[in-house]
């Protein structure tokens, strides 16, 4: 007997009333849970709008379920149809049982993302590389729903970390099998930390990111389906092909096809966009004349905004061409400076009426002008009187 395993759960539905509560479900939904979360925070790390890919993880979660159910069904087929059938056709539609193919669901799950993507104006290959960390962590968690349905396990080991297998689930008592599912958890989430690593390092972009996962995932997967035993595609045993199993094949397909992609779009650089078609146009267009010259736009561009702080700051850096107070008046005390600066200066109340009140009348103006020769003459030095100039003024009279 071993010293040391890993026993399996000895049940994995719980019943809340009447309502069955199953593990693998559960684990399914964690995984999205998380996926979402993380992919929400890096999507507005990057400049998207909050609730993006929460609004598109919907149709993503729907179409992928389908898609895992489909690939599963195809790829297992005799499970369900046929003579040596186990389970009735219409079990085939009981998610909850188990059975969700990777490939398919991510493959249709992108389907899902893509429409959603398409009506919003968005990239594709953007958030291809924003969810790529959150959906290779989802596995991780929903890979521990195959350990409360003891299934996907390997063949027997004496390692101390072999699991129990129970007889109603294919196991022989006193062996222990290779527990795959934690080995492709564990792979799982060094894989998705070193997508976070990658992702920041090289700033991958345009479906590189999710190329990546997609080689790395595939990388680990061939190793560790190569360990399991369960049947896949077939009653009691699984189909295989020059000594590989189905997935394995399918693996090395994918594996080849993430490398090629990610070679072709090395040197890719247009843009990607990441905000809703909407959203850009009203940018493009300028300010929304509904609102105030100084009101910011809820959705207004993020680069319109620093440029208006830049100007600002600019501003206050400007020099001040206001008289200083204590030049201007040094002998004054500072606050009767300031207040006579500011305050609006008056005219006097005789040059303000003056210039207010209608022209005077011919007589007064007359005498005005006689007024004024009179203080001309006044002005003008007189002469000093001399005999030669009195005898002359008598000669003349």
């Amino acid at each position: 007997m071993p010293l040391a395993s890993i026993p399996s759960p000895s049940q994995g539905v719980w019943y809340l009333g009447f309502v069955p509560i199953r593990a693998y479900a559960l684990c399914i939904v964690l995984g999205v849970i998380f996926a979402v979360w993380l992919s929400e925070r890096r999507w507005r790390a990057r400049g998207g709008q909050a609730g993006t890919i929460i609004d598109i993880s919907v149709p993503a979660v729907i179409f992928g379920l389908i898609g895992g159910r489909l690939y599963h069904v195809i790829t297992d087929w005799q499970t369900y149809f046929g003579d040596r059938a186990i389970k009735k056709p219409y079990q085939a539609l009981f998610i909850w049982e188990g059975g969700l193919g990777i490939w398919g669901a991510v493959a249709l799950g992108g389907v899902g993302v893509w429409l959603a993507c398409r009506r919003r104006g968005l990239s594709l290959s953007a958030v291809a590389d924003t969810v790529a960390p959150g959906i290779i962590f989802a596995q991780a968690i929903g890979r521990w729903g195959n350990w409360f349905n003891q299934e996907l396990y390997g063949g027997p080991t004496t390692l101390p970390w072999g699991l129990e297998i129970d007889q109603l689930h294919g196991g022989e008592p006193g062996v222990l099998y290779h527990p795959t599912f934690l080995y492709e958890s564990i792979w799982d989430v060094l894989l998705g930390f070193a997508l976070l690593w990658a992702g920041k390092r090289f700033a991958l972009h345009h479906g590189r990111l999710f190329a990546l996962y997609v080689a790395g995932y595939t990388l680990g997967r061939f190793w560790i389906e190569g360990l399991r035993i369960d049947p896949v595609g077939g009653v009691d045993h699984a189909v295989t092909l020059l000594g590989l199993r189905l997935n394995q094949w399918t693996s090395i397909v994918v594996f080849i096809g993430a490398l090629v992609y990610f070679w072709l779009t090395r040197n890719k650089d247009s843009e990607e966009f990441i905000l809703p078609a909407d959203v850009r146009a009203a940018a493009a267009s300028g300010p929304d004349p509904a609102h105030g010259v100084d009101q910011a736009d809820s959705v207004g561009d993020a680069d319109t905004a620093s440029e208006a702080t830049a100007e600002a700051g600019e501003a206050d850096k400007a020099p001040d061409d206001t008289p200083d107070p204590e030049v201007v008046r040094a002998d004054a005390p500072a606050a009767a400076v300031v207040a006579e600066d500011v305050a609006p200066k008056e005219e006097p109340a005789s040059e303000k009426s003056a210039a207010e009140e209608p022209a005077a009348e011919e007589p007064v103006r007359e005498e005005l002008v006689r007024e004024d020769d009179a203080r001309e003459d006044d002005a003008t030095p007189k002469q000093e009187e001399t005999p030669e100039a009195v005898q002359q003024e008598k000669n003349s009279r």
